[in-house]
């Protein structure tokens, strides 16, 4: 009986994890690595599909008025495979070897906007999900 009560409850419960029904994507924690700022997101998958590649470029305008774009991913294209599960976080990063650095510490950062996202399914695939970018 008490088997049977902990499945019902599970079972009502996993479609209330995944309601959102989308890809949330929010600010992360940034960092200076040798005086450049190399941001980050936290991307939580709402959905109920497997995200095999995320990414969201950033515009970032500096404090001087100049702009940098970002490229913040949640894995290398084409690396080794990364796939976030419904109801998983991950964090998407500037890779410092790919990419060029920004070049400010991140005190000098003073507007981000998102400008594009490229989601793909663990199938490569684009993504049936919406994708909310919040920087």
């Amino acid at each position: 009986m008490k088997t049977l009560r902990i499945a019902l409850v599970l079972s009502l419960a996993a479609p209330a994890a995944f309601a959102g029904d989308g890809i949330d994507i929010r600010p992360g924690r940034d960092e200076t690595v040798f005086g450049n700022c190399v941001p980050s997101l936290l991307a939580r998958n709402r959905s109920g599909e497997t995200i095999g590649y995320l990414q969201v470029d950033l515009a970032l305008t500096l404090r001087n008025g100049q702009e940098r774009t970002v490229e913040l991913k949640s894995a290398y294209r084409e690396g080794v495979p990364a796939p976030v599960v419904p109801g998983a976080q991950t964090t998407l990063r500037q890779h410092l070897d790919t990419s060029r650095a920004i070049g400010v510490p991140c005190g000098e950062i003073a507007h981000r906007k998102a400008i594009a996202t490229v989601c793909l399914t663990e199938r490569g695939t684009p993504c049936a999900s919406s994708v909310e970018v919040k920087p």
